[in-house]
């Protein structure tokens, strides 16, 4: 991998991918929702019976929960059916898929459906989301599947074909012609994807476009457009980049009218360009039939300075089928934006194609621990996750004479979309990048005090992704993912696009085997006398034996006055680290503090070790008492240790039996440190 994620839950997620051998490729799709299509298919062929999918059932669950809710009116007359009973000799695909294939229905959805014409322009990718030899006669079942990259995964998502209909017509998205079914199901099959159908009201091309490719979207306002945006579009071309374009109205009213030069206003065009002494730019119009009419439109005087030769290469032919040529000036006049939807290796066969390098890396949010909120919060900003890259080669084309290493990060939060149901709304994300040297650890409040960022998104905003391209001198950074406001719980991915191969360096030790022993009850009883400082009445009985546990050498069970001396050291020293958090003498510490009060106690852990302390020690105000301080520093202790007698080469990893995890686990709760390390031995040979 040329990028690789800060932490250990980066590093889980790469080792479980090893371990499932490609699943969750393009080759090895996820299973959604455990449903396996050719399963289910052989099933109801040999019980002759029609599949009915019990997760998304031909209800109004399915249809929406607030306008096409229970409550509203419009699902009233709404029917289920399967394409058999709407019409006859129905058809999956009628002479092969085009943008004609795509009509829009009862549902605010043009974005998805203005990503499903573009996605015809490419049978290769088309194919990938819409898997071909399904039908309506041989081997019909009533079921189809479809696939689509979700957070970093491929997932084959099954659907019945009982589609919603009134008066006998589809409600949503149809085919022109009247008995072909396969849009109708590929929408029903992105409904079920994100919960239902309603989910999918309003929405952006990109998102779609990415869910169909797994690619990263570049976006571009024309106003503030780069000066060598013709040499971005013509590289994304060599690299098999998929392209949309489109014109915003300023008058509401007025969407999806003609402007004066024939183009639409408020739906997506799908743009291709070639080489000509002229930059030219070639668009599709996926509705077909409205083209521009302007210079180089199909009848125009500016053909005639073509000879037959040229004009054949550029494959100009008049006709009104919604494929058209305009100048480039005029494309940056005419057209307010632009998206690049920058295809993955994975997604590219050809060899001849020049690939990105692509990473991605999850990660989340949690309240009081790793959700720092955006530069504005000081105090919290550095408890934001954050990813090292280093940039190693230059570009091999650096525009304007400019060094430097061409690089696109893309920020996407997760599952958004599909929580809409239970209020969830988009938050407003970004993300900022600091030029570092050599710092293998999770960077502090001092740091970003006192460094400026090397380069930052433009702009905070409530998308599902935040995608922006940079060009930065080699070197050592650290990006820093965030919502604007801090305490925003959600999960997000993280994904670089590089020309070049770069590196990264993992700045955590990795104590995943031991996150479980975090999430053990306490127990509410007073074993030490009262300490009026720290506004406790004594440890707790579960961290009294996890002190013994911590310390009984021997097994006994019993410390000896060696062994209790260590002890009350250890505690001296945590309550001195707790003292100084505790300024205010509330007898508390808040869970930001907390990162620093163990950092000083000498653990060095990730994010996710933060965050699940965050959950384990805090109260709901986010607050930690001193004997859930000491609980947690005793557990932390223990497993270091325990993570320590098993790292015999000292690298810094481990590799556990299922005997040797019993044994880590009996060291922790008062098992023999000797022990252990001839367990170990054992259990090696």
């Amino acid at each position: 991998m040329p990028y690789t994620p800060s932490g250990f839950f980066c590093d889980r997620l790469i080792r479980e991918r090893e371990r499932r051998d490609g699943e969750g490729s393009l080759n090895k799709p996820l299973r959604f929702n455990s449903q396996d299509f050719n399963t289910l298919r052989q099933e109801c062929v040999q019980r002759k019976s029609l599949f009915e999918d019990d997760s998304f059932p031909a209800t109004v669950e399915s249809l929406g929960f607030k306008e096409l809710g229970h409550k509203s009116n419009k699902v009233k007359n709404i029917v289920w059916k399967r394409p058999k009973e709407i019409c006859e000799n129905p058809q999956f695909i009628v002479g092969g898929a085009s943008r004609t294939d795509i009509c829009q229905g009862d549902l605010g959805d043009c974005w998805l459906l203005a990503a499903i014409a573009c996605l015809t322009l490419n049978e290769k990718l088309l194919y990938r989301v819409v898997p071909q030899e399904q039908s309506f006669s041989e081997g019909y079942a009533g079921i189809f599947h479809f696939q689509f990259w979700r957070y970093g995964d491929w997932v084959d998502v099954v659907i019945d074909d009982r589609i919603p209909t009134f008066n006998n017509q589809l409600v949503f998205t149809k085919s022109a012609e009247r008995n072909e079914f396969w849009s109708a199901l590929l929408e029903k099959a992105y409904a079920k994807l994100h919960g239902s159908y309603e989910a999918l009201k309003g929405g952006n091309t990109t998102e779609a476009m990415e869910d169909f490719t797994g690619g990263v979207t570049e976006f571009y306002e024309m106003k503030e457009a780069p000066k060598e945006l013709y040499k971005i579009m013509k590289k994304a071309l060599e690299r098999g980049s998929l392209m949309g374009c489109s014109i915003d109205s300023l008058v509401p009213a007025r969407f999806e009218t003609r402007t004066v030069t024939g183009l639409v206003k408020e739906n997506n065009d799908v743009c291709d360009q070639k080489d000509s002494k002229v930059r030219l730019v070639r668009l599709r119009n996926p509705w077909g039939q409205v083209e521009w009419n302007g210079p180089w439109s199909d009848n125009s005087k500016e053909w005639t300075t073509l000879s037959r030769t040229e004009k054949d290469k550029l494959q100009h032919q008049s006709a009104e089928d919604g494929e058209f040529w305009m100048s480039f000036e005029d494309f940056k006049k005419n057209y307010t934006k632009i998206e690049i939807c920058n295809l993955t290796p994975d997604a590219l066969e050809d060899d001849k194609i020049h690939k990105w390098t692509v990473s991605v890396n999850e990660g989340r949010w949690v309240r009081g621990c790793s959700a720092g909120g955006c530069r504005n919060y000081p105090d919290t900003f550095w408890t934001n996750p954050q990813y090292r890259l280093r940039l190693c080669e230059e570009d091999d084309d650096p525009e304007d004479n400019e060094v430097g290493c061409t690089f696109v990060v893309a920020l996407m939060q997760k599952n958004r979309r599909k929580e809409r149901k239970m209020g969830a709304n988009l938050f407003t994300i970004g993300f900022a990048i600091y030029e570092m040297h050599g710092n293998k650890q999770h960077m502090q409040k001092d740091f970003f005090l006192f460094n400026s960022s090397k380069a930052r998104c433009k702009s905070y905003i409530n998308l599902r992704e935040v995608t922006q391209r940079f060009r930065l001198s080699p070197g050592e950074y650290v990006i820093v993912p965030s919502t604007y406001e801090p305490h925003q719980e959600g999960e997000f991915i993280l994904r670089v696009f590089s020309e070049k191969k770069n590196t990264s360096d993992s700045s955590s030790r990795n104590l995943s085997t031991y996150l479980h022993f975090f999430l053990s009850p306490s127990l509410p009883v007073s074993a030490l006398p009262p300490d009026k400082d720290l506004n406790t009445e004594g440890f707790s009985l579960e961290s009294c034996r996890s002190m013994i546990a911590l310390m009984d050498m021997d097994g006994t069970g019993r410390l000896n006055l060696q062994e209790f001396r260590h002890l009350w050291n250890k505690i001296k020293q945590w309550q001195g680290i707790f003292k100084h958090y505790n300024a205010d003498q509330s007898g508390s510490i808040n869970s930001y503090e907390m990162r620093n009060a163990v950092n000083d106690a000498g653990f060095r852990l990730n994010n996710q070790l933060y965050d699940i302390i965050t959950m384990r020690y805090a109260n709901e105000n986010m607050n930690i008492d001193f004997d859930s301080f000491i609980s947690c520093l005793v557990r932390l202790e223990a497993m270091f240790r325990a993570f320590q007698a098993f790292d015999q080469d000292g690298d810094g990893t481990i590799r556990l039996s299922v005997l040797e995890v019993r044994a880590a686990t009996y060291l922790q709760f008062g098992g023999l440190h000797e022990t252990i390390k001839s367990q170990n031995n054992s259990f090696r040979n």
